[in-house]
């Protein structure tokens, strides 16, 4: 019987990416703290949180994990025009899912709980979750609050079981370190690897290799490839084309022709799985925002104490942000969006970057006295762009703030900021 030769050492390894993806993450943040409600129907998303002060005072002395279920708010009671953020999969079973309103949820499934997000809990966890795949494998893109790409090519164990074994050590090491699941898609590229992601939530993994695409990806919605949106799909099925396999079915030609050069040709290479995209471990923010949709419509005039208010504390934030992370701007902008959910932005370019709360507050004041505020409001946002790393800032001119402090501020501006609220 003849010998098996050694492996050809000679060959790079096989190209192995991974997209990991917290399960219902938002709300499994909520579940640590209230482990009583696992396995019910619950939404996250709605106004402020306040829900953690009323059960402490309704039950005071009762550890969180202790207050009754019957103690929580349910969806079927909520009156405000919120989104939610995500869902329990026990809710999913009912049609609601995330960016949907609350009240339309409350419709489909009003025994639903419904609590508010804990947005520095969720970034505590979020921050930690990452760190803890960075100390398996190094190289790490991250893609948000809930959601990364890792390179297993050349990790230990990446190569095993097509990735398996890598992505069994990464998800037990997140479990133990916050008490939390993920999913992971191991594929030979991005593209593949986010759709594989989805195959076996929650807390799944899904190995495709490259002969697997026939069988595993063409019989998917085209709607489910990240970047084909609802504009696209509508033209797809009116075009008779409804799977990624319909997709790979038509000449490139073809595509380019109903689709236009660009997303033509980027539907035919993604519908034949290829995905060139390296793993990017270094990503400059471009801005930096924050933003709130109200309960109720609020107008400038009769709620302009609760508009300042909420102003000044998105202000402040995105400067706790800008500082958090390092950076400093100097383009603030504004956006509101009024009751007929029209939406107007105004932004100001200042000589010198920043990331103090009440400058960007002073900005951002000057732009709100450029747009109309004659009709009520449904959301406020602030965001701040013309970003650099704060150590990487150009030196003020002669009598400007440094980054990171208060500039002069024109009298007439700092005079009309607080009549605006």
């Amino acid at each position: 019987m003849p010998a098996v030769p050694p492996p050809d050492s000679s060959k790079p390894p096989l190209r192995r990416i991974a997209h990991l993806d917290m399960d219902a993450f938002f709300a499994s943040v909520e579940l640590l703290r209230y482990p009583q409600l696992m396995g019910l129907p619950m939404v996250i998303g709605g106004g402020r949180r306040k829900v953690d002060e009323i059960l402490s005072r309704d039950h005071a002395g009762l550890p969180s994990h202790e207050v009754p279920v019957a103690a929580f708010p349910l969806l079927r009671d909520y009156v405000g025009r919120g989104v939610i953020t995500t869902a329990t999969y026990a809710a999913r079973q009912f049609g609601v899912g995330s960016a949907m309103g609350m009240m339309k949820a409350a419709r489909l499934c009003p025994q639903a709980i419904v609590l508010p997000v804990d947005f520095d809990e969720v970034r505590r966890l979020s921050r930690l979750f990452k760190s803890t795949i960075r100390e398996i494998a190094p190289v790490v893109e991250d893609r948000g609050v809930d959601e990364v790409y890792i390179d297993f090519t050349d990790v230990p164990g990446g190569q095993r079981e097509g990735g398996r074994v890598l992505a069994r050590l990464i998800q037990k090491s997140i479990l133990q370190a916050t008490g939390l699941t993920c999913s992971i898609g191991v594929a030979p590229n991005k593209l593949i690897a986010k759709l594989a992601s989805e195959f076996n939530k929650p807390n799944g993994i899904s190995i495709v290799h490259e002969n697997d695409l026939e069988s595993k990806i063409w019989p998917l919605a085209a709607r489910k490839v990240n970047g084909i949106g609802p504009k696209a799909d509508e033209k797809l099925k009116g075009l008779g084309i409804h799977t990624v396999g319909d997709i790979a079915a038509r000449e490139r030609d073809w595509l380019i022709a109903h689709f236009g050069k660009s997303s033509g040709a980027w539907m035919h290479e993604i519908s034949w799985g290829r995905d060139n995209r390296p793993v990017v471990t270094e990503s400059e923010p471009v801005s930096m925002s924050r933003e709130t949709t109200f309960e109720r419509d609020l107008h400038a005039v009769r709620d302009r104490a609760e508009l300042g208010a909420i102003f000044t504390h998105l202000c402040e934030k995105v400067g706790e942000d800008l500082q958090r992370k390092g950076y400093v701007g100097k383009t603030i902008g504004i956006k509101l969006r009024y009751d007929d959910f029209k939406t107007a932005t105004r932004d100001h370019t200042m000589s010198v970057f920043t990331a103090d709360g009440r400058t960007i507050r002073q900005i951002a004041g000057q732009c709100l006295k450029r747009v109309p505020l004659e009709r009520p409001l449904r959301l406020l946002g602030v965001r701040v762009g013309t970003l650099v790393r704060a150590d990487e800032a150009p030196a003020p001119t002669s009598g400007v703030a440094a980054p990171g402090k208060r500039p002069r501020v024109d009298a007439e501006a700092t005079a009309i900021t607080p009549s605006l609220f």
